[in-house]
C-alpha cells in the first residue's frame, strides 16, 4: 500500500525576520520593505481577491495560455518528465501540466513555506497517485542538495516557474537564478517560464490600481502587519498606495506614499516621513519577448518557444540548458 504522505525535504534557510527587515529598510534613505513580507495570511488572502479582479490579467491570461497550448508543451517535455516547481503555488497551473504530461514520474515543489508547501505537495500526492511527490523546503533562488529523484533515469529534467514571478527579480537577479538552474538541471534540461509582457502603460498601471482598491489595501497590509507583530502606529489613512509603470526600465514600482509629515514607531524607534516620501515595496518587470530570449541566452538557456494570448499579455517560454 503506497504512503499517504509525500517524502519532504528541509533546507529552509534563516531568514531575515519581519521585525529586523523593516527596522533596516526603514533606516535607509530610500526606504524599503521586501516584498515577501507582503504574503502573510491577510495578504495571501487579499492577493488571491487580486487574482479574480477584471482588471488584473496575469492570473487567468496564463491559465489560459497553458490550457489551449499545454498539449505542445508536453509534447516538448516529452515522456517520463520529472518536474520541479519554485514556489508551491495554488497548484492549479501545475495540474494543467501534470495532466498534459506523458507519465511524468515525479513532482518537485521548492518553497520556503514549510506549511503551505505540505498542503500542496499532499494534494497532489493524492490526486496523481503514479508521480513520486518530493517538497523541498528550501529558498530556490540559492543552491542546495536537489533530491535524488530529480537525478538519473530516463525522462527530462523540467523546472516550471509561472506567475511571472521572474518578474520580481532584477535582471542580474534573474539571470543569476536561471544560471543556478541550468547547471542543477544539467545537460537535457529544461524550463516553463510565465513572463509577463510589455503593453500600454495604462493596461499596466490599471491592473496594479484596480477600482475596487483591493491592490492598496494588499499594500496597506504591509503597514497593518507591523501594527499587529511589531507593536507600530502606522495610520493606513496616511499612506497612499502608489504604482505606475517605468516605461524607461520596463517596470512596474509599487510604493506607499506619505501623505503627510509624520512619525511612526516600532519596537522603540523613531522614524520620520517627509510628505510625499515613499516606501518602495515591489518592482515587477516586464519583458519583450525578445527581451526575455536574449536574458536566458545569457543564463544558459536556448529559447526554443513561446506562446502568448491573442492580445499579447502575457507568455509562457519553453527554454533548454543550452
Amino acid at each position: 500500500m503506497p504512503d499517504d504522505t509525500p517524502d519532504f525535504h528541509d533546507f529552509a534557510p534563516v531568514q531575515v525576520s519581519f521585525e529586523d527587515a523593516v527596522l533596516e529598510g526603514l533606516s535607509r534613505p530610500a526606504k524599503s520593505i521586501p516584498s515577501r513580507f507582503l504574503y502573510d495570511a491577510q495578504g495571501s488572502e487579499l492577493f488571491d481577491r487580486i487574482c479574480e479582479l477584471e482588471e488584473y490579467y496575469p492570473t487567468r491570461t496564463e491559465l489560459s495560455i497553458l490550457e489551449h497550448s499545454a498539449p505542445e508543451i508536453a509534447a516538448r517535455i516529452g515522456p517520463n518528465a520529472r518536474l520541479i516547481e519554485f514556489g508551491a503555488s495554488s497548484s492549479q497551473k501545475v495540474r494543467i501540466l501534470l495532466q498534459a504530461l506523458d507519465r511524468p514520474n515525479a513532482y518537485v515543489p521548492i518553497d520556503v513555506s514549510a506549511d503551505f508547501l505540505r498542503q500542496a505537495a499532499e494534494d497532489i500526492h493524492r490526486d496523481f497517485p503514479g508521480i513520486d511527490v518530493v517538497a523541498v523546503c528550501a529558498d530556490y533562488t540559492q543552491p542546495f542538495a536537489v533530491p535524488d529523484v530529480f537525478r538519473g533515469g530516463e525522462g527530462k529534467r523540467v523546472g516550471f516557474f509561472p506567475g511571472s514571478t521572474i518578474g520580481n527579480l532584477t535582471h542580474p537577479e534573474a539571470i543569476e537564478f536561471l544560471n543556478l538552474w541550468s547547471r542543477q538541471l544539467g545537460q537535457g534540461g529544461a524550463m516553463v517560464i510565465g513572463v509577463d509582457l510589455q503593453k500600454d502603460t495604462g493596461v499596466l498601471e490599471r491592473a496594479y490600481n484596480d477600482a475596487k482598491g483591493v491592490t492598496a489595501n494588499f499594500s496597506r497590509n504591509l503597514l497593518a502587519r507591523a501594527n499587529r507583530e511589531l507593536g507600530a502606529d502606522f495610520d493606513l489613512a496616511r499612506f497612499r498606495h502608489d504604482a505606475h509603470y517605468n516605461a524607461e526600465i520596463g517596470r512596474i514600482e509599487i510604493h506607499l506614499e506619505s501623505l503627510a509629515d509624520q512619525d511612526v514607531h516600532i519596537a522603540g524607534r523613531t522614524f520620520h516621513f517627509a510628505r510625499g516620501e515613499k516606501i518602495q515595496t515591489e518592482y515587477s518587470y516586464k519583458y519583450t519577448l525578445d527581451g526575455f530570449r536574449d536574458l536566458a541566452r545569457k543564463a544558459g538557456f536556448e529559447p526554443v518557444q513561446a506562446w502568448t494570448d491573442p492580445a499579447g499579455l502575457f507568455s509562457v517560454h519553453y527554454i533548454e540548458v543550452a
